[in-house]
């Protein structure tokens, strides 16, 4: 019965609706709409330009756009057709909650020229909410005394709609022994109590059930439950009761926490704990978490209270026993307010800049001012600061616009801070400010102007390509485009190159960077000119010189030009054992391409193996003898000079010096192979052997190969010579050591070699002797005649006796270091020399001489690579091939019988006479011995070494 009534009355409420909006009309740009809430995104509000009266190309060009303040924007314009659509779903509850009526205000703008057209679209109410109850279960304890009409107050449902879909009624079940009874209140509520209808009795009945349902009026309808669960209990049969129904209190918004609010009071006749009463706030929609009330019925604040939020309270208390009687009643709390808000200032639109001969009442901007304090708090006066041709204008409530006062110079003044000022009328009053600021467009009449008449600027060499050397400036007094000044290279050349090659300019910032890097050494400055040109119509352009100029940088280490450093060899500077204090051992020789300070070279001697006996000139780089030189010193020197120029910071070149401390040269000899090598020479020591292995096993095997193919020929001769008999010419037999030289042979002297070789093969020993005679050998043009052996000993003793020079007094070999078979036992062919043997010789001795030979020439060839001295290349002016004896006329020369010896002390052993040997030779009873095969000699000289 009671839904069919609310039925009825909804369908009414909303026939009325229906005309009331039916009846709305548009007046003095005015229009409002009705539209209920969750509409769906998209849908039409109303078509605004047909009730506006305005036309769609009105709309577009006037640029037509919605104010909405500081609230969301829930409707949005299609210029397009000229309608209002949903932009956003709107929520009822949540944007008014309990206020009705609940609508937007919006506000249409339009430019050229500006118009404002007020928009109000109300938002009704649609049945989405169903009622809830704060707690979903209650809990009571009832005497089982309790008479019947006694009244227990329940929990009151809410409904975040409103009007007919609010909370209609009520439902309670089972109704054995209670029944509901409603209240209505001043603010349309119910109040809920449960009577008690029928007594209880504890003893059928201890424990009870029942669900309270609530029904708002929609279609359909929707409801909310909450479980109550009675406990009956016994002897307390007198409930509490309020002093008023109605208690009233007043409290200023923004109050402290903890501030009292009103005290209330409740008695109750029963004695003992069945009287005592303690109180609470029944609410359920957040009151609780703003208020609070104890156990003496005080109630104070809480939380934070807001007039613009919510104007007046309603706190619900109940007082309760503990039997579980209670009695309610209710708090009316209103709110008085203070001036605590500013005046909210809204640029509604604006222009950024006009030119300078707007006429006067040009609208340059509209704002909207809004304070939501009440009465005169919320009454607001809007200013602009003076001495400004600007002015504020009231255009409707709430809105204004500023406009020019008089007329406008950019030259005077080029921009306007605005400074827009909304005071309220409250006590204190309260204001708020905004500053719109506004340019002053121009035209081109002015142009550029550089800061100075030339520039200079300067820039280290060797700088990186990109660099920014530095800023050319040019102002012009015009603004905005005329006044963008642009900066372009002029086309020149320098040296016959295009300045764009050497430097280019920034357009928009005029700084000036290096195209590539600059080397001093190459130009030390260079003109150019830069033009500033504005962005009027036309441009306006003035030009500058600009002169750069490259500063030297300390980019070149200085080079060593002497001694000359090579991995192929290695040099050594001689000093003999008798230098004086300030002896020139040699002059290190550097140049550096830098100019100034940057150039000036020092000699420092970082390391040596003796620094108390050389010294290094500061400035010459001359390395001088610091004391007398004593036989203590060790033969082998070297020096590590540093070459440092004087720049900031300092370049440095380092050159090793290696000096032998000697007065003869076979002592430098000896110490010589303990000098380093480079490092790139121990690096491919190994690649070396490896090659010089191969070498020499190829040599092998081919030297087998001829070695047979000799053996067979000679075998065939031998035989063809025995068949022919003595008529045949005899052909000599050349040693392995001889060679013939009768004007066939490609070399023009006979060196004898002795070559000592180690494991290490950086480490070698090589001695030679000049050639006894250029024809060791000779034969007779018709090569049927031979010398005898007695006539070619006499020609080669002749030959070393002519060629021989004496030996030098500080340079001697004893009989076992010379060199060849002059260390062995000699007999008359050894002394005067390996000529052809007396007998022919075997067919084993020949192939041992050719054995010989081969590792002889292979050993050799080996040796005389990286292992000999530079001797060409390691005089400079100063120091010349006079500084060292000629020691190449102080070997054994084979054939000679001269002993040389190393002790100086020693007498020298005179030659013997061409005769005496002779004699020696003609007395000797055995056959001669083969001479020792260069094999031999290195075999025996390593073991010596050894």
């Amino acid at each position: 019965m009671v839904l069919c009534k609310m039925s009825d009355r909804t369908m009414a409420r909303q026939v009325l609706l229906f005309i009331w909006f039916l009846s709305l009309s548009s007046a003095l740009g005015q229009v409002s709409y009705s539209i209920p809430e969750e509409m769906a995104k998209g849908s039409l509000v109303g078509t605004i330009a047909q009730d506006l009266g305005l036309d769609l190309k009105r709309l577009k060009s006037g640029k037509a756009r919605i104010h909405t303040g500081d609230s969301a924007e829930y409707i949005e314009l299609n210029k397009e057709r000229g309608v209002l659509l949903i932009k956003e779903r709107i929520d009822r509850e949540a944007l008014c909650g309990q206020t009705t009526p609940c609508a937007l205000h919006l506000q249409i703008i339009l430019d050229n020229p500006m118009e404002l057209f007020r928009i109000t679209v109300e938002i009704t109410d649609i049945n989405d909410n169903s009622p809830i109850f704060k707690r979903d279960e209650r809990r009571f304890e009832i005497s089982e005394s309790a008479v019947v009409g006694s009244k227990f107050m329940l929990e009151k449902a809410i409904d975040a709609d409103i009007g007919a879909n609010d909370l209609q009624s009520y439902l309670l079940q089972p109704t054995d022994h209670f029944d509901l009874k409603l209240h209505s209140q001043s603010d349309g509520s119910k109040k809920v109590e449960m009577i008690l209808q029928k007594p209880l009795d504890r003893e059928k009945q201890e424990n009870m059930s029942l669900i309270l349902t609530a029904v708002d009026g929609g279609e359909p309808p929707k409801s909310g439950t909450v479980q109550i669960h009675i406990t009956v209990l016994d002897a307390n049969d007198n409930a509490p009761v309020f002093t008023k129904p109605i208690y009233r209190a007043i409290i200023t918004e923004n109050s402290q926490s903890g501030t009292s609010l009103i005290t209330v009071s409740a008695s109750d006749s029963d004695k003992g704990s069945n009287g005592e009463v303690s109180y609470l706030i029944a609410n359920s929609d957040g009151v609780s978490d703003i208020f609070h009330i104890d156990e003496n019925g005080l109630v104070t604040l809480v939380g934070k209270i807001d007039f613009e939020t919510s104007k007046h309270y309603q706190i619900d208390i109940e007082a309760v026993d503990n039997g579980g009687l209670s009695d309610s009643s209710k708090i009316m709390v209103d709110v008085t307010d203070i001036n605590d808000n500013t005046p909210g200032i809204t640029v509604m639109s604006k222009s950024n800049a006009i030119p300078e001969d707007s006429p006067k009442s040009t609208v340059i901007a509209m704002i909207s001012v809004n304070d939501p304090d009440s009465d005169s708090n919320g009454q607001v006066q809007c200013s602009v600061n003076e001495n400004i041709p600007f002015t504020i204008k009231s255009t409707s409530n709430g809105f204004y616009s500023i406009v020019t006062d008089s007329d406008l110079d950019r030259e005077l003044e080029s921009e306007y801070n605005i400074s827009v000022t909304c005071a309220d009328e409250g006590v204190p009053s309260l204001s708020s400010s905004v500053i719109l600021s506004l340019k002053i467009s121009d035209v081109n009449d002015n142009a550029p102007v550089f800061d100075k008449s030339s520039y200079e600027a300067s820039v280290q060499e060797n700088n990186t390509p990109g660099l920014s050397i530095f800023r050319v400036r040019a102002r012009d007094a015009d603004f905005n485009q005329n006044a963008r000044v642009s900066y372009i290279l002029e086309d020149s050349s320098v040296n016959g190159v295009p300045v764009s090659s050497l430097v280019s300019v920034s357009a928009d910032s005029g700084v000036i960077h290096a195209v590539r890097s600059f080397d001093y050494e190459q130009i030390k400055d260079f003109q150019f000119r830069v033009k500033a040109q504005d962005g009027g119509n036309p441009p306006l352009s003035s030009n500058v010189s600009v002169k750069i100029m490259i500063r030297d940088q300390n980019d070149n280490a200085p080079q060593v030009l002497y001694p000359v450093q090579s991995g192929a060899s290695v040099v050594a500077e001689i000093v003999p054992r008798s230098a004086d204090v300030g002896y020139l051992v040699t002059k290190v020789v550097a140049v550096d391409v830098d100019s100034g300070q940057n150039a000036w070279l020092s000699y420092k001697l970082q390391k040596a193996t003796d620094r108390a006996l050389f010294e290094v000139g500061l400035q010459n780089g001359e390395i001088r003898t610091v004391r007398q030189v004593t036989d203590k010193d060790a033969v082998k020197q070297r020096l590590t000079v540093v070459v440092e120029d004087n720049g900031q910071p300092s370049r440095s070149a380092t050159v090793n010096v290696n000096v032998a401390v000697a007065d003869s040269f076979p002592e430098v000899l000896s110490e010589f192979t303990d000098f380093p090598h480079d490092k790139d020479y121990n690096d491919n020591l190994t690649f070396y052997l490896v090659l010089a292995l191969a070498v020499v096993s190829f040599l092998f095997i081919v030297s087998i190969i001829a070695i047979l193919s000799v053996k067979c020929y000679r075998w065939r001769r031998e035989q063809m010579f025995y068949k022919s008999g003595a008529n045949l010419p005899v052909i000599p037999y050349y040693p392995p050591l001889y060679a013939d030289v009768g004007g066939t042979g490609t070399l023009q002297h006979v060196y004898n070699y002795e070559v000592c070789r180690t494991t290490d093969s950086r480490k070698s020993d090589l001695k030679y002797g000049r050639p006894c005679s250029e024809s060791i050998i000779s034969l007779d043009s018709s090569g049927t005649q031979t010398l005898t052996h007695a006539q070619r000993e006499r020609l080669n003793f002749d030959d070393c006796e002519d060629q021989q020079k004496p030996p030098s007094a500080d340079w001697r070999f004893t009989q076992n270091q010379r060199p060849g078979p002059s260390g062995a036992a000699g007999t008359p062919e050894v002394a005067v020399g390996t000529g052809p043997w007396p007998n022919p010789p075997t067919e084993a001795e020949q192939l041992q001489a050719l054995m010989a030979a081969a590792n002889e020439v292979s050993e050799a060839t080996n040796t005389l690579g990286p292992g000999t001295m530079g001797l060409s290349t390691r005089y400079n002016p100063q120091f010349t091939l006079q500084h060292v004896p000629d020691y190449r006329q102080n070997v054994y020369i084979p054939g000679s019988t001269a002993t040389l010896t190393s002790n100086q002390q020693q007498p020298q052993q005179a030659l013997p006479p061409p005769q005496a040997a002779i004699a020696a030779a003609a007395a000797q009873p055995e056959p001669p011995k083969a001479a020792q095969t260069p094999a031999n000699k290195k075999k025996s000289t390593k073991k010596e070494k050894k």
